[in-house]
């Protein structure tokens, strides 16, 4: 059985919930390439946490929710970097195991941030790395 929410925060009590992707298959094959080790990073508009989503931090970890809110994965965060979507290095993209281009990140990230609030190369975004810490399922 799945450990609850309210369980996992009192294990981890600075954690942070949130969901990868924006859809539901989007999320469930985004928390498959973590639980496959292919998946070691991730990325957010910056607009998005200075609009209140919680922000990063290195050390802290969190919890990692299926689209139906159940606990997946908990995560720690290990490294943090904020650049211009358009400076986002091929090792950065790569990291994030969704393609095996840069030009395939790009393709693919373009189109969600278009979906989550618009799309510039030239907007700030906020590239974390982790690892993961404990999987639920």
């Amino acid at each position: 059985m799945t450990e609850t929410l309210e369980a996992l925060k009192r294990r981890y009590p600075k954690a942070e919930p949130f969901k990868f992707g924006d859809s539901a298959a989007i999320s469930d094959a985004l928390i498959a390439l973590v639980r496959s080790g292919k998946k070691v990073a991730t990325c957010g508009a910056l607009r998005d946490f200075e609009n209140g989503e919680p922000m990063p931090a290195i050390g802290r970890q969190d919890i990692a929710l299926n689209w139906d809110d159940t606990p997946a994965l908990v995560i720690e965060t290990v490294e943090l970097i904020q650049c211009r979507f358009d400076d986002v290095t091929e090792a950065m993209a790569l990291a994030e195991g969704e393609d095996d281009s840069l030009q395939g990140w790009r393709d693919g990230h373009s189109a969600y941030f278009e979906r989550n609030g618009g799309f510039s190369p030239d907007m700030q975004i906020l590239w974390e790395r982790f690892v993961l810490i404990e999987d639920l399922a």
